[in-house]
């Protein structure tokens, strides 16, 4: 989308014209007219800046009454993080591209807007409340985990070695001088990491994350294998849950990039899960979301292959998040969740002794 075509670029831009103008444009607002436009920030998202839009019109309409918006983080850093992974124009991407063809639950989008000049993008989305995001910190029980590994299956499988996604350049984005690049700014960022949280890690979780950044190089030169979609950051506080109706939606593609979608189990896993419980029942979850990739049409991935993957993918989440914690804006909840991530991830890569299959295809 060219510079100047974002009908607005923040959320104090929306203004009842210009949201009526929109929504008529996309085929959402056909009687009555935006009177009043309200936003309120929702979420916790540290890339991003989201609210809710809560709409009333002059009189009669078939409008939304609300909707919520995305837009580029306010804080500068954050912003400039979200313009170098490129993670605007990945999820609009994803909404414009991608959504269409995966099974995957999804809030609605009406709109989604990029300026690549400038890197601003907008985004509306169908309102799901009272469904409301999860908690990683509370974590989950694997009866959920499992549910979550569902929706996992249904953007995996649709996609599973498509090779027309290799073609799209924001998605696939791997080549080993780009992993080379991530491995080693990620490394560079653990010595400031070290010196934030260092006195608030257990010597067993400090031990396994210096372990693991001396072999941060080659794991990020990817497992090989099958490639698919793979959301990148799949974990409770991207999720959207309502209880009462028993279901779950997937949201914050940010993150999205063709590559082994295992690792999205393994994350999600290790990160989701307290530890007890994910020791008791990871087996049978991975065993699960493997009989459901076969049976939806998925050959090509006998069981010790898609294990060898989910170890792999189990060393993602310590890499993921020294680099988010040191790159993103920092808050009192974010430091809590960090800590608490790299402490699960870390574990679970060392009981599954996950380096024993880096390098090795």
């Amino acid at each position: 989308m060219t510079a100047g075509a974002l009908a607005f670029r923040a959320a104090a831009e929306v203004t009842s014209g210009r949201l009526d103008q929109l929504l008529r444009s996309v085929g959402v607002l056909h009687s009555g007219r935006i009177d009043q436009v309200e936003a309120t920030p929702i979420g916790t998202g540290q890339m991003a800046h989201s609210v809710r839009l809560a709409i009333t019109y002059d009189g009669p309409s078939d409008g939304p009454s609300s909707l919520v918006g995305k837009f580029p983080s306010a804080d500068a850093n954050s912003r400039g993080i979200g313009r170098s992974l490129r993670a605007y124009e990945i999820e609009v991407g994803f909404y414009r591209q991608v959504a269409p063809t995966v099974g995957v639950r999804l809030p609605r989008c009406l709109y989604a807007g990029f300026d690549a000049d400038t890197h601003d993008f907008v985004l509306l989305l169908e309102d799901l409340a009272p469904a409301e995001a999860g908690d990683q910190l509370l974590g989950c029980s694997a009866d959920f985990a499992d549910r979550v590994l569902d929706q996992a299956v249904a953007y995996h499988a649709p996609r599973w070695n498509d090779p027309t996604l290799e073609g799209i350049a924001w998605l696939n984005r791997s080549s080993p001088e780009a992993a080379a690049t991530m491995a080693a700014l990620v490394a560079s960022l653990l010595p400031g990491f070290i010196e934030r949280y260092g006195a608030r890690l257990d010597a067993d979780v400090l031990g396994g994350l210096e372990l693991g950044m001396e072999h941060i190089e080659p794991w990020w030169q990817g497992p090989g294998g099958a490639r698919t979609l793979v959301h990148g950051d799949l974990r409770l506080d991207n999720l959207l849950i309502d209880q009462e109706a028993d279901r779950v939606w997937v949201v914050d593609w940010q993150t999205l990039v063709l590559g082994n979608g295992v690792a999205d189990v393994s994350y999600f896993i290790g990160g989701n899960l307290l530890p007890d419980e994910r020791r008791a029942t990871e087996t049978d979850l991975v065993r699960g979301y493997h009989q459901r990739l076969l049976a939806a049409g998925v050959g090509d991935l006998p069981w010790d292959e898609c294990w060898r993957l989910y170890r792999h993918g189990s060393w993602y989440g310590v890499f993921l998040t020294v680099g988010a914690s040191m790159l993103v804006e920092r808050t009192e909840r974010g430091d809590e969740m960090f800590l608490t991530d790299l402490a699960r991830h870390v574990r679970h890569a060392l009981d599954l002794d996950a380096l024993g299959v880096v390098g090795r295809p």
